[in-house]
C-alpha cells in the first residue's frame, strides 16, 4: 500500500501549503535523528516526512499524487546537500539546529517595579528606579578590546561566526550548522582582551533612570523604557527596561478602575434625621455631602468627576459613597430608656420591659 503523505504529515487533504510546512517542521523537529541519536525509527520517520513535504508541498507532484500516480522521490532528497536544503528552505539559512546568521547578541530586559500612592496614581508622578545591571564598559566602548588594538576574522569560521559539517545518513549526506566554537558565534576574535571588562564588553553597575509615572495607572501595569536594559556587549544593542507599577492602598477608598468608593458610617440618629458630612476627595480637601433624613444601609450617593483620572485621557471617574448604618451593641441605661420609649411610640416590640412612667 503507497504512503499516505497527507497522514503521515497530520493534515488534511485539503490543507494549505502553509499549513503542510508548518506541519512538517514539528514532525521534523520531532524526528530528526540529531534529536533522537541511534533511534533507527525515528530517523525512517524524517526520511518519510520529508519525503512527504517534498511531494505536497510541489502543486504539480501534489495534483499526481491525488490522483493516485506513482511518484519515484528516489532523486528528490538524494546526493549532497540534499536533506540539508531541503532543512534550510523550511526552517532558514541554519537548518533545524543551525546558528543564525552572525549578528552582535542583544542585553537582556530587565524588569523593575515601582509602588505608587493612590493619589500619584491618579494624577501621575515621577519615580526614579535603580537597579543592577550590565553596562557598556566605559574603557573599551563596548568593544571587548583594549583601545587601539581591535578585533581580528576568526580563522576558522572566516567571520561568518558558523560552521558546517557534513555527515552521511540513512538518506543521504546531511550538513549541521552550529555557532563556531572558536569565536563562538561572534565571527570575530579580540587581538587584546580589555582589562577591565575581561572581553566581554559591559560591566557590572548600578543604573538609576527617571520613570514618568502617567495618571490613571493601576497595580501590574508595565512601562517600557526601550534600550535602558542590559548591555549586548561586544556592541551588541541593549535590552529594555520594564518598570511595573504596584499601586498602594488608601484608607480612605476602594479603587474600581477609574472610580473611587468612600465608605462612609451613620449613626442610627444620623441615619433617621439627616446630617452633613465633610467627604474627603482624593486630590485634597472635602466636598460637603448632605444626608437625607430616613437613609438607609446600601444608599449611595455619587461626586461626579472625584474619582481616578482616566489612563491616556483627562477625563476623572467618580466618587460614590457609600453608606452603612450602625447599630449600638452596648448601650447606656439612658439610651436603652430613650430606644424603648421610641419602640413603644413607634408600636415595636422588643425584648425588654417599656420603663414605667
Amino acid at each position: 500500500m503507497a504512503t499516505d503523505y497527507y497522514e503521515v504529515l497530520g493534515v488534511d487533504r485539503d490543507a494549505t501549503t502553509e499549513q503542510i510546512k508548518k506541519a512538517f517542521r514539528r514532525v521534523a523537529r520531532d524526528t530528526h535523528p540529531d534529536s533522537n541519536p541511534g533511534d533507527a525509527s525515528a530517523e525512517a520517520r524524517f526520511r518519510q516526512a520529508a519525503e512527504a513535504y517534498e511531494v505536497l508541498s510541489d502543486p504539480e507532484r501534489r495534483r499526481r499524487f491525488d490522483r493516485g500516480d506513482v511518484i519515484d522521490i528516489g532523486d528528490l532528497l538524494g546526493g549532497f546537500g540534499g536533506i540539508d536544503d531541503l532543512l534550510r528552505s523550511v526552517f532558514g539559512e541554519g537548518g533545524l539546529f543551525g546558528a543564525a546568521p552572525n549578528r552582535p547578541t542583544r542585553g537582556r530586559d530587565i524588569l523593575v517595579r515601582v509602588n505608587v500612592d493612590l493619589v500619584d496614581a491618579g494624577f501621575g508622578t515621577e519615580s526614579t528606579v535603580s537597579f543592577p545591571t550590565r553596562a557598556d564598559c566605559a574603557v573599551c566602548g563596548g568593544t571587548g578590546a583594549e583601545p587601539e588594538s581591535g578585533q581580528v576574522t576568526c580563522p576558522d569560521c572566516g567571520g561568518a561566526g558558523q560552521v558546517r559539517a557534513a555527515r552521511r545518513s540513512l538518506f543521504g549526506t546531511m550538513m549541521t550548522v552550529t555557532a563556531c566554537p572558536t569565536c563562538h558565534g561572534d565571527g570575530v576574535l579580540i587581538a587584546k582582551p580589555c582589562l577591565n571588562c575581561e572581553g566581554i564588553g559591559s560591566v557590572e553597575e548600578e543604573s538609576a533612570f527617571s520613570v514618568e509615572i502617567p495618571a490613571g495607572v493601576s497595580s501590574g501595569t508595565r512601562l517600557r523604557l526601550s534600550g535602558r536594559g542590559e548591555s549586548g556587549g561586544r556592541l551588541g544593542p541593549p535590552g529594555d527596561l520594564f518598570v511595573e507599577v504596584e499601586v498602594e492602598s488608601d484608607p480612605r477608598f476602594e479603587r474600581h478602575d477609574a472610580d473611587l468608593v468612600h465608605r462612609l458610617t451613620l449613626g442610627i440618629a444620623e441615619a433617621s434625621l439627616g446630617t452633613q458630612f465633610d467627604i474627603p476627595l482624593i486630590d485634597g480637601g472635602t466636598a460637603p455631602l448632605d444626608i437625607p433624613a430616613g437613609t438607609q444601609t446600601g444608599a449611595v450617593f455619587m461626586i461626579p468627576g472625584q474619582g481616578m483620572t482616566r489612563l491616556g485621557r483627562r477625563q476623572r471617574g467618580d466618587l460614590a459613597v457609600v453608606v452603612s448604618v450602625y447599630v449600638p451593641e452596648d448601650l447606656s441605661p439612658e439610651e436603652e430608656e430613650l430606644l424603648q420609649k421610641l419602640a413603644a411610640i413607634r408600636g415595636e416590640r422588643t425584648n425588654r420591659a417599656t420603663p414605667a412612667g
